[in-house]
């Protein structure tokens, strides 16, 4: 039996790998391989500080605001022949200036997260090539005091033969082993490390060079805006020698909008009048306790519904239009921030677009009417229960009274003025019985 248990020894030493260890280094050793098991650093993802948006989100922010350039460029450029030194065109430039500060600034937040994120991929090479010398040192250890001290099998056959009893024995082989297979883990690891410290590197200067791209295009822009602020102020200019014109201009645009404004006032009342013929009249005495009031539109239950629908869409209806557009003129009193002497006091809001672009339906709901306004050509007026929306200054109208729409169905041609350039503009409204409301706060 003795000679077979010293047979498996023997032939476990030859196939083990060489090395051996005095039982006054074996503790030694193992709290080492623990220690470099347990205490090696962690890498952490590379984030952006709190406070700021992420990469991804600026660049998308970046883009949409180069693409509201490039829109508001296009809408310059086809009302360039006839509209220079109008006021819509100084309009179009504003925001065209607006959209590209909004690009420059963003631009910087993007620089500033490029560099933040440098600094903490930089760190992480730091910490990544400590953790690699750290490493490299205790393996370069455990091999030097293999060859120093245990050249041979034998002395590893020596060790395991010289202990006590069976027990031992295999304490002292599974021992070995382990300490071998930690010697292949760290150096596994050191590979790792170097194959970890080379890529971080090269993400390391992607980023480098994104960031010049960001320097370059930013510079770009910013000359660009320069360009664009003495256009601004050269049409600011102008129009300032024609101050008598425009103004005269303004008063005879806002007597056109009083017109409509008064009109579709007109035109709810006789919807009210007509909305309480459809249910049974209320006895005297329930007069008081009615639940809708003499001045509301009284609705029909599907009207409710269609109303309920409307309101929970608040944010989401889509745009009045086909095609590119900007917005000129926005809703409520507005002091032109260019000219002090231009004050404007909007019911809606007014969005140019392109030649041949198109109104549609923001949401279902029935026609009530088509009618004709100076100043706003054919207007269409369409019920959403006890929300209407208004689009006027078209052309052709493809819908009449009682017809009922669907969300995003066009119903006729913006009128476009060839006097002035070009200019396609819909002037468009949401109202809520008798009270007006800002379009832009509904739409997306």
């Amino acid at each position: 039996m003795k000679r077979f248990y010293v047979v498996i020894l023997l032939v476990y030493c030859v196939t083990a790998p060489s090395f051996a260890q005095t039982k006054t280094k074996k503790k030694t050793a193992a709290k080492t391989t623990s220690s470099q098991t347990t205490t090696s650093p962690k890498m952490p993802e590379i984030q952006i500080p709190a406070g700021l948006y992420s990469l991804q989100e600026l660049e998308r922010q970046r883009k949409a605001a180069l693409e509201d350039i490039e829109l508001t460029s296009k809408l310059l450029n086809e009302t360039n022949a006839g509209a220079k030194n109008s006021l819509n065109r100084l309009n179009l430039l504003s925001q065209q200036l607006l959209a590209r500060k909004r690009a420059i600034t963003i631009l910087g937040h993007e620089i500033t997260a490029i560099d933040k994120k440098i600094k903490t991929m930089s760190e992480e090479i730091d910490l990544l090539n400590k953790d690699l010398i750290r490493t490299k040192d205790n393996y370069a250890k455990s091999m030097q005091n293999q060859q120093q001290e245990h050249r041979t099998a034998q002395y590893k056959m020596l060790l395991i033969l010289s202990a006590e009893n069976l027990s031992q024995s295999y304490r002292r082989m599974r021992y070995l082993r382990e300490y071998s297979d930690w010697q292949k883990e760290e150096a596994e690891r050191i590979i790792k490390k170097q194959d970890e410290i080379a890529r971080r590197k090269i993400e390391l200067e992607n980023s480098r060079g994104e960031k010049q791209k960001l320097l370059t295009q930013r510079e770009q822009e910013n000359k660009t805006l320069e360009d664009e602020e003495h256009l601004q102020q050269k049409e600011v200019r102008e129009l300032n020698r024609k101050q008598k014109e425009l103004q005269r201009q303004l008063r005879e645009k806002k007597k056109q909008a009083d017109a409509l404004n008064k009109q579709i006032d007109n035109l709810i009342t006789e919807d009210i009048k007509d909305s309480r013929t459809k249910v049974p009249p209320v006895p005297a005495s329930e007069k008081a306790t009615a639940s809708q009031p003499e001045t509301n539109y009284v609705m029909t239950e599907s009207e409710t519904h269609l109303s309920k629908d409307f309101a929970d869409n608040k944010g989401k209806l889509p745009f009045p239009l086909t095609g590119n557009y900007a917005i000129v003129s926005r809703f409520g009193q507005q002091q032109h921030q260019e000219l002090s002497y231009v004050k404007t006091n909007n019911n809606g809001i007014d969005i140019q677009t392109t030649a041949g672009s198109e109104a549609r339906a923001i949401f279902k709901g029935v026609v009530t009417r088509v009618f004709v306004m100076p100043g706003y050509n054919n207007n269409v007026i369409i019920r959403h229960g006890d929300y209407l929306t208004v689009y006027s200054n078209l052309s052709q109208v493809y819908v009449k009274a009682g017809d009922v729409v669907v969300t995003r169905q066009t119903i006729g041609q913006i009128f476009t003025d060839t006097e002035k350039g070009n200019e396609t503009i819909l002037h468009f409204q949401i109202w809520k019985e008798r009270t007006k409301l800002n379009p832009v706060t509904w739409i997306k």
